[in-house]
């Protein structure tokens, strides 16, 4: 056998040398969800006995279009329903036993693929010596749609199919990856936005234990989950849209899967996310990680200055809207906690833009990471926390430290095409690229992300609370969302007294 031809559980696989690296792609790792497999767990794909080509992407899950994420690099040419494939790559096909990477995408769990060119593995195998897996899994109604309370065993596991295929792939890797030169018991998980949220919920899944052994989340912690009634009621709109009545669920499985993604299409944001159901995830993730789930699982977990900047930007509202509509906008982003916030951190001030991305960004983004860090810190847990704070000048500067921003630079991949539509030209781009691709590859090699590139990174404590800010100058600050994260702290335990 060639150097680029592996033997996995399943069958033969021939990769591609690119350079000092192999790569292996489009390689199945369960049954295709289609048919009577929808909505139903992942199985184990069918082997094969002819070597099988590994050089083409297999398709990303089916999703409806989405401007912002196509703005990030995302990718919708090839979408299929059949989707769960992963890809692999490796200094080498030998005995080595590397550290191992596997990245779970983001894109609010209803778009997004392991094979967007921003996540290319090759400069991570081939500077870190690591070996990188990234792969699809199903998103948005085929993937977290809550079924089981209307369509009884048939659909018991229609709410966490997409989580139940990050377990399988997973599980993949523990199978194979030491053919591929990895080592399974050296895995470290990690991913941003969605992928860091699904990260959060797969600490505190029983099933997923032993899986992973260290985790990265940018941009993402353990607070995204739904309960099983709304979890219902989303389903129950849906249902609706479809003239499906709540007797004959079982024709959902008949619907085209474009159909399906398009009506799905016109509920909320974040309607279909991981839901707290079953044996699969029993309690909430945040109270799962309280009482030590993931005690020994190293953490490293960080945000961006301005996440939320990245939707608002291209939200027209904020270029026409006046006073009325603008309060509006307030009103339906918080709903029933916007009097307690708007008398608690607003003090009289006029609403506008700034106020509003400071408030999703802290709601949505910096405190899930911070209560994350501090539960896991207050069991005895390795916790290492970051700010990427580093403003793109694309856009005359508008668009900040926003959220998606760092995935080059922990990559590597400024050199992408396109990527300079988002983060400019200019050459101090390359240090910071170097300082957080060196960090993540020190954390995957030995849980601790520190590298002579940057000052020394204390572990998270309550008492100094030191983080990492990656800027043009990266430096070791304390507490640097102290003020607003107190006042945060303060009206979520108000929030909790009159709920």
């Amino acid at each position: 056998m060639t150097a680029t031809i592996v033997e996995s559980v399943y069958g033969k696989l021939r990769g591609q040398q690119q350079g000092n690296v192999i790569v292996w792609k489009g390689i199945p790792y369960a049954k295709p969800p289609i048919g009577g497999r929808r909505f139903r767990a992942p199985q184990p794909p069918e082997p094969w006995t002819e070597v099988r080509e590994a050089v083409l992407f297999g398709p990303a899950a089916i999703q409806a279009s989405n401007g912002i994420m196509e703005f990030l690099g995302n990718q919708t040419d090839n979408t299929s329903e059949d989707c769960l494939y992963l890809n692999v790559w490796s200094p080498a096909a030998d005995s080595r036993r590397r550290p191992v990477m596997v990245w779970i995408h983001g894109g609010a769990f209803t778009s997004g693929a392991g094979s967007s060119q921003t996540y290319d593995g090759r400069s991570f195998a081939a500077e870190g010596d690591v070996v990188v897996v990234t792969f699809n899994y199903r998103l948005g109604a085929l993937g977290f749609l809550h079924l089981g309370d209307v369509g009884g065993d048939n659909f018991s596991e229609s709410c966490n199919c997409g989580i139940q295929d990050q377990i399988a792939a997973l599980q993949w890797v523990q199978d194979n990856i030491g053919k591929f030169g990895g080592d399974p018991k050296r895995v470290t998980v990690f991913g941003e936005s969605a992928g860091a949220m699904s990260i959060g919920v797969l600490l505190a899944v029983p099933k997923a234990k032993g899986l992973f052994h260290q985790a990265i989340m940018q941009s993402g912690a353990a607070a995204t989950v739904l309960s099983s009634t709304i979890a219902g009621k989303v389903s129950g709109r849906l249902l609706a849209a479809l003239k499906i009545g709540h007797g004959e669920v079982d024709k959902i499985r008949q619907i085209p899967a474009q159909q399906l993604v398009d009506t799905a299409a016109l509920l909320p944001a974040m309607s279909l996310v991981p839901v707290i159901e079953g044996d699969l995830l029993p309690m909430h993730p945040e109270q799962a990680v309280a009482e030590g789930i993931a005690k020994e699982i190293p953490v490293l977990i960080g945000t961006n200055k301005d996440e939320y900047r990245l939707f608002s930007f291209f939200d027209p509202r904020w270029k026409q809207s006046d006073a009325e509509e603008i309060s509006s906008i307030f009103e339906h982003a918080f709903g029933l906690n916007w009097q307690g916030i708007s008398q608690h951190l607003i003090n009289g001030e006029e609403l506008n833009q700034r106020i509003y991305d400071n408030l999703m960004t802290m709601s949505l983004f910096t405190f899930p990471a911070l209560k994350l860090a501090e539960l896991q810190v207050k069991i005895g847990a390795p916790v290492w926390m970051y700010r990427f704070d580093w403003e793109t000048p694309a856009y005359g500067g508008e668009l900040k430290a926003c959220h998606g921003l760092e995935l080059p630079f922990v990559w590597n991949t400024l050199s992408r095409a396109g990527t300079e539509k988002l983060t400019g030209i200019l050459k101090e781009r390359k240090k910071l690229a170097e300082e957080m691709h060196h960090s993540w590859i020190c954390f995957a090699q030995s849980g601790n992300p520190n590298t002579p590139k940057l000052p020394e990174w204390s572990a998270y404590n309550l008492q100094h609370r030191p983080v990492m800010i990656f800027n043009r100058e990266s430096v070791l600050v304390h507490d640097p969302n102290s003020e607003e994260r107190k006042n945060w702290g303060s009206l979520m335990r108000h929030l909790e007294k009159i709920q």
